[in-house]
């Protein structure tokens, strides 16, 4: 099964790497794809009840489903993604290396 999150906050490669890596070792998620184009996120797993779970922490990181939070809550999770997606950035120069 195949689930799509519309997320905020997506913006290069570095977002995609912390996404991706955050979820790797999921064990209920089989194929991750991050879509900057569209801001969305999808995940194949074989267990829909994990959806709430995967929103929770989409949103921690700080790419919150579009729509789901506003106000100051909408800055910190600016705020948040930008750290994140530098340390994806860094992360994925790292491996490169």
């Amino acid at each position: 099964m195949r689930l799509t999150f519309d997320v905020d906050n997506l913006r290069r490669g570095g977002c995609a790497n912390t996404i991706e890596v955050h979820f790797r070792d999921h064990p209920n998620i089989h194929a991750i794809e991050v879509d900057l184009d569209n801001g969305q996120v999808h995940f194949e797993t074989d267990r829909p009840e994990i959806r709430d779970d995967i929103a929770r922490r989409l949103k921690k990181l700080g790419y919150p489903e579009k729509g789901s939070i506003d106000g100051i809550r909408s800055v910190r999770a600016k705020a948040s993604s930008l750290v994140s997606c530098a340390m994806g950035k860094i992360s994925r120069s790292r491996d490169r290396d």
